[in-house]
């Protein structure tokens, strides 16, 4: 069975108790994975057996609650994001889906980051060994300093530690500096499996490819041996219990000539053109992608896209919510599911009318800001805080039709 219920409800009433005293040890548990073995590992076939694995007769991710809570990189809110206790608190919080984002090392193996440059969050300006591995590179257009995960290999990538990556913001989160290593995605595709035999239900993953033309340029491209985990671990069918994703189109093309795991098109903002686009030529922009001929488009190798929340909602000047635009009805007249991002807690993220005070780190209406964003029909949210996703949403869950739909 898919996440969510009775069960997922009683967890959440405790859970919610806990983070929002920023004291709680439902993160220790899986500490101890992030030494497992890498992908070369010759038992990792067998770790997808039982009720953990990707396929089954759930009936894929129409099957999912809705509309559907999202871990951003976990609970990043409340740990350390793309650790392994930032996802275990996002799924004790009882979120329907963990998100993952992927950059390759040197050597060929995926590891979680949201970003290949590592010196917001790990350790490794601390290690001396590494000094003379900081450099500038250009991704995507962007000249970047720093340390890059394509620069290390696997074995000294895990002799870093994970650290929190705004920790002007989230503070709290520094608390838990060093208490995860890196992990490869490998790891969470066992640790996806380990937790759906012990609860006895699929674990859903949201897997984004980051910078593939980047990477491919490298000869370093991510979707192959992504789709060859995929495959050893059983996702990837077109019920299988994982979403891939990514800015570039291309790459959601190039993974679904591999797998038939459900695909989403993530869209930055209005007047950004995908990097992909700007390889080839492609004079598109995202206000192209989302109008009825782009979605069209779309769903022709998608199953859904993930949009930026403004592109649901846009802000004006002064940061307040303006009126909504149609691509909720656009995207589901041709058969997409909408996958927003990204929801906070905290007031420098919220919109105006949702902050409280003046400090940019307390909490503000967060609550007030989902349900505005369901009632526009989304099927789901990216979120730091699962546990706010889903008390927002069981307003909407079950029997509560949302107004555009």
């Amino acid at each position: 069975m898919t996440q969510g219920g009775a069960a997922r409800r009683t967890v959440l009433g405790a859970a919610v108790l806990a983070a929002g005293t920023g004291i709680t040890g439902l993160a220790a548990g899986p500490a101890s994975a992030a030494g497992a073995s890498p992908e070369s590992s010759p038992s990792a076939a067998s770790a997808a057996d039982g009720a953990g694995g990707g396929r089954g007769d759930a009936g894929g991710f129409r099957g999912l609650p809705y509309p559907t809570v999202i871990g951003h990189r976990g609970a990043s809110g409340y740990r350390p994001e793309h650790t392994l206790g930032s996802y275990q608190l996002a799924l004790d919080l009882g979120a329907d889906v963990i998100e993952q984002d992927l950059v390759p090392t040197r050597d060929g193996h995926l590891v979680c980051r949201h970003e290949n440059e590592i010196g917001g969050t790990t350790d490794v300006a601390d290690h001396r060994e590494f000094a003379s591995r900081r450099t500038t590179k250009s991704v995507d257009g962007v000249q970047v300093t720093g340390w890059f995960t394509e620069d290390f290999t696997l074995a000294e990538l895990k002799t870093l530690r994970a650290k929190e990556r705004i920790p002007a913001v989230r503070q709290r989160n520094t608390l838990y500096d060093g208490q995860w290593a890196v992990p490869t995605f490998e790891e969470v595709l066992r640790w996806a499996d380990r937790e759906g035999r012990r609860r006895g239900e699929l674990i859903w993953l949201h897997v984004e490819t980051k910078h593939p033309s980047y990477f491919r340029d490298l000869g370093l491209g991510l979707e192959e041996p992504l789709a060859r985990l995929l495959r050893r671990y059983r996702r990837d069918g077109r019920d299988a219990a994982v979403f891939l994703q990514s800015f570039e189109p291309s790459s959601i093309q190039r993974l679904s000539r591999l797998v038939s795991a459900p695909r989403v098109v993530l869209l930055s903002a209005a007047g950004t053109r995908p990097w992909d686009f700007e390889q080839a030529g492609d004079p598109r922009t995202v206000a192209d992608l989302v109008k009825p001929e782009g979605l069209k488009w779309i769903a022709g190798f998608a199953q859904g896209i993930g949009p930026t929340m403004d592109l649901i909602i846009p802000r004006d000047a002064a940061g307040r919510l303006g009126t909504p635009t149609t691509l909720v009805k656009d995207a589901h007249a041709r058969g997409l599911l909408l996958h927003p991002y990204t929801a906070r807690n905290e007031n420098s993220f919220l919109p105006a009318e949702y902050r409280r005070g003046t400090d940019p780190a307390a909490y503000g209406d967060a609550l007030g800001a989902f349900r505005t964003y369901f009632e526009q029909g989304i099927d789901g949210i990216f979120t730091d805080n699962p546990d706010t996703g889903l008390l927002a949403a069981e307003a909407f869950r079950p029997g509560r039709r949302p107004v555009n739909r």
